[in-house]
């Protein structure tokens, strides 16, 4: 379902946070939504890896890597098995890598840079936790409405 997020805080503003960050759509499909999965790691791809090899249910996963854009959290192949396991998309909070083969994926995926550098793989984070980036706090379970004017999550 492709829902306009301006439209949406225009109906919903006060049920809504929107991410006050400037991401980058890397992935072919820009509007995507879905239930919220989360995950707060560091330059530690390992547990992004994990997550979207297993079936996603049209989920979208909110990776908070603090920001960080030293290292890419997710690249061609952890992108691809997230589209294999039917995954709506993905929004982190860091960098990604291969940028040009996941413009030709049909996947939603948000994020704050590119970078060529590879992250640990140590699976060092936590799953399935609440988040706060960029103003908003983004539970296990809320509702991810994203689109290219940006990412809007339920309260």
């Amino acid at each position: 379902m492709t829902v306009s997020t301006a439209d949406l805080w225009d109906e919903r503003g006060d049920e809504l946070y929107s991410i006050a960050l400037n991401f980058g759509d890397f992935g072919a499909k820009v509007a995507f939504s879905g239930p919220a999965r989360t995950i707060r790691c560091f330059q530690d791809n390992g547990l992004v890896k994990k997550t979207l090899n297993e079936p996603g249910d049209g989920a979208v996963l909110v990776i908070d890597g603090d920001g960080s854009i030293a290292t890419a959290l997710m690249g061609d192949m952890i992108a691809e098995a997230g589209v294999h396991n039917g995954w709506s998309g993905v929004v982190i909070n860091g960098a990604v890598r291969d940028r040009e083969a996941l413009a030709e994926m049909d996947f939603g995926i948000k994020a704050l840079a590119s970078n060529p550098r590879k992250s640990a793989k140590d699976a060092v984070g936590e799953i399935d936790v609440p988040l706060e980036i960029g103003g908003a706090i983004i539970r296990p379970g809320a509702m991810i409405f994203a689109d290219a004017d940006g990412v809007a999550v339920e309260k």
